[in-house]
């Protein structure tokens, strides 16, 4: 990101549009100077008197423009010294701040226009607009946070679920960098007693017996296999799951999708292939975050349209985490139960049997057996016209769900593709070391592989990071943050 570290930063650090309070953060080392500008104490002490950590009742005046910069606007601002806003004022010594840095946070009215005004004084005082992510991206170069945490700070504004939380809560608190660090510095260990072998290797010493080298390495890769392993459970508890209705025609998709979301998200109509598209939409229960997916019906037909349609319910079906697979029961008392084409063929999720008010209960029952015998999975009949049997399809996909998604309590579960990538190549290079040990092949391909595989690892916490790669996480921030 461009801007020195040097630089003073200020930002509003509350979402935009109208609220009760808003905040204005400055940060870096002449933030006290800045807002001793812009704020006037009603107690009439000066703002460089009064202690760390409290809070002050100030006027926030516009300073002097005699030292605008270019990004300021003079034309739409009022006279300098003429009051803004009222409001309350605290400054934070560092290192105990956000970025480790002296900082001040300006709390006003929640309004845009004296957001707007507050944050043109502090540019009018010296400071300058921060980039997104940037007093987050300070916390990480000052030592506050690692990488890992720092992620988690997005990770905890954007949770849209119970469990998405408490994750990024974990995560926030260091328990994966500590985790990671743990690895690594047991493989540094490793490294340096393999290069002082090396060092050594005339006067024929060795500083690591070859099997405990081995051992070593093999319970640093089954530590990461179960972080990899579990890699898609943290993505369901960041991202949530996706369930895909999917179906023939007309069986009652659109309906169950509406009637789970609570408003008429998708088109209903009798007439069949009505819906060409994939349509999502979100829902929590009980903590639980989840993406339903109504798709096109599965059938034979010669539309363009309606063929694209079932394309993409097929791509659909590849990337879910659980299926409903929506029957008409009416169908089965047309066509009778011969007519195994309508049945799922294999078991990947949940059978639903739709319209089961419209079939006689002991023949829904016999329907029920002879499908649960067919597929050997979980079969619940439902009427989404009535509302029988939906709140035990709920229980059911939550049950479901549930045990294919680790609880935040249960192990370190990552939930980045970066995380992930750096796992895969430090467990590739483990592999490679131990292979060459197994060959007998010199400490010099050891020590190699097993530099590259701490310095894998120490991409997750940051240890080892390039200026892309912060550039590309902290521009996922917003400004304020």
């Amino acid at each position: 990101m461009d801007g020195a570290i040097e630089d003073t930063i200020c930002a509003v650090a509350t979402p935009a549009g109208e609220g009760g309070i808003g905040i204005v953060r400055i940060s870096g080392s002449l933030s006290l100077s800045i807002a001793g500008q812009i704020v006037r104490l009603r107690s009439n002490q000066p703002l460089s008197s009064v202690a760390s950590h409290t809070l002050h009742l100030a006027d926030i005046v516009l300073p002097s423009r005699s030292a605008q910069i270019d990004n300021v606007r003079p034309h739409q601002l009022p006279s300098g010294g003429e009051i803004i806003d009222e409001g309350l004022v605290v400054f934070m010594k560092g290192p105990r701040s956000f970025t480790s840095e002296d900082s001040v946070e300006i709390h006003c009215h929640g309004g845009s226009v004296v957001l707007d005004l507050v944050c043109q004084a502090c540019l009018i005082a010296g400071a300058r607009l921060a980039q997104p992510g940037e007093f987050t991206k300070r916390a990480f170069l000052h030592g506050r946070l690692d990488l890992s945490q720092a992620e988690a700070v997005l990770d905890t504004i954007r949770s849209k679920s119970e469990a998405a939380l408490k994750l990024a809560q974990r995560h926030l608190r260091g328990e994966l960098g500590r985790h990671v660090d743990r690895l690594r510095a047991n493989l540094v260990g490793l490294l340096a007693q393999v290069e002082a072998g090396i060092d050594f290797s005339d006067e024929d010493l060795s500083f690591v017996a070859q099997a405990e080298l081995a051992g070593s390495l093999q319970d640093t890769r089954r530590a990461i296999r179960v972080m990899l392993d579990a890699a898609e459970h943290g993505r369901r508890l960041r991202e949530g799951a996706r369930v895909v209705i999917a179906g023939r025609p007309n069986v009652g998709k659109s309906s169950l999708l509406n009637s789970f979301l609570g408003e008429d998200r998708a088109i209903v109509t009798e007439i069949p292939g009505t819906t060409r598209d994939v349509l999502e939409g979100s829902v929590v229960w009980k903590g639980m975050m989840m993406t339903l997916v109504d798709t096109a019906g599965l059938r034979e037909t010669a539309d363009v349209v309606e063929l694209e349609g079932i394309k993409r319910t097929r791509s659909a079906l590849e990337q879910a985490d659980l299926v409903l697979h929506v029957l008409d029961a009416a169908e089965f008392e047309e066509y009778g139960a011969e007519d195994t084409g309508r049945i799922p063929e294999h078991q990947r999720g949940i059978t639903v049997i739709n319209k089961s008010d419209l079939v006689n209960t002991d023949r829904m029952m016999d329907l029920v057996k002879m499908i649960q015998t067919r597929t050997g999975g979980t079969v619940i009949p439902i009427s989404v016209r009535t509302g029988v049997g939906l709140d035990a399809l709920r229980a059911s996909i939550q049950l479901q769900l549930a045990q294919k998604t680790l609880e935040p309590t249960e192990s370190v579960a990552i939930t980045k593709m970066r995380h992930r990538d750096a796992l895969e190549r430090a467990d590739a290079l483990l592999a490679e070391a131990l292979t060459s040990i197994h060959d007998g092949a010199g400490p010099e391909f050891v020590a190699m592989d097993l530099r590259g595989a701490a310095d894998a690892l120490g991409e997750v916490t940051g240890v080892i990071t390039s200026d892309d790669v912060l550039h590309r996480i902290f521009s996922e921030f917003c400004i304020g943050k």
